[in-house]
């Protein structure tokens, strides 16, 4: 297995790498070891999957941090060679909390983390989007910086200021966070190809989109060419596997018998997945099994 110094530098050099990687949406453990078993060179851990599989409830920031550290945890204890970036929102409050939780996530094993500039959680009878200061965003960027405790681990500055305060301030905004020590710039709210342009001709650090749709922010080579490193895809396999679960019970509640069910897993993937062959040599080796 490799160490948690190997995959936080396997992240490092896709940064550093000319491509641009569409990390898998993962959630759990069994998530994860798809991933990896699939090939992914990176898996992301978004607060939105983290708050449906934790607490069953959509992204309204009811999540604590020591729930997210703890599956974090979870996860990167199921796998072997994949790298994981997880969103950690709004750093859970103050610049204080930024700092707290990057010591978190990091002993947690991940290889990095996003911290973004949104009002968290959204003030009482105002349903925008509303960005803090610039100000506040750097204090919380270098809180977070100085709780660092591996070098190797990777901080990423996100923003939605695109879409939320426009293009101008959004480049305001570019150059003060590369002017920090920030290793990525995580941009949210781009839906064009000339958005982008904007943005790569200001930002000189690797950058990563989210949720970017469009003929042109969907060609790799267009995106590896403006500086982008990863472009995430969405969150299908949570909606997938949650579509699977309640057609599964529902045939099962309507009579259906277990055998039929079309779509069970089958034995080499659930073997694979779980790595049933590493706990079948265990067994034998350790407890004296066959």
């Amino acid at each position: 297995m490799s160490s948690v110094t190997d995959r936080r530098a396997a992240f490092r050099a896709i940064l550093s790498g000319p491509a641009c990687v569409h990390p898998a949406s993962v959630y759990d453990p069994m998530s994860a070891r798809i991933a990896e078993d699939l090939g992914f060179e990176l898996g992301m851990f978004a607060g939105s999957t983290a708050s449906l599989t934790i607490l069953g409830a959509p992204d309204v920031i009811a999540i604590t941090l020591t729930e997210f550290a703890e599956q974090c945890r979870r996860i990167c204890r199921a796998v072997k060679r994949l790298p994981v970036l997880v969103d950690a929102d709004h750093g859970y409050g103050n610049a204080l909390n930024a700092m707290r939780t990057v010591q978190e996530v990091e002993t947690a094993g991940i290889a990095g983390m996003t911290l973004e500039d949104t009002v968290l959680p959204r003030p009482h009878g105002d349903g925008r989007v509303t960005l803090v200061s610039l100000e506040e965003g750097l204090g919380k960027l270098r809180a977070a910086l100085a709780g660092r405790d591996d070098p190797a681990f990777s901080i990423i500055a996100r923003t939605g200021a695109v879409s939320v305060t426009g293009l101008a301030d959004a480049a305001e905004r570019t150059r003060a966070y590369t002017a920090t020590e920030a290793d990525a710039l995580f941009y949210t709210g781009i839906t064009t190809a000339a958005e982008l342009d904007a943005i790569a001709a200001v930002a000189t650090k690797p950058i990563i989109l989210g949720g970017a749709e469009g003929p042109d922010l969907t060609n790799r080579d267009y995106l590896a060419a403006r500086g982008v490193r990863i472009a995430l895809q969405g969150h299908q396999p949570i909606q997938a596997a949650q579509r699977a679960v309640h057609e599964t019970m529902k045939a099962l509640r309507e009579g259906t018998p277990p055998k039929q069910l079309a779509g069970m897993p089958q034995g080499d993937l659930m073997a694979r997945a779980t790595r049933d062959a590493d706990y079948k040599r265990w067994t034998k080796e350790f407890l004296g099994g066959a």
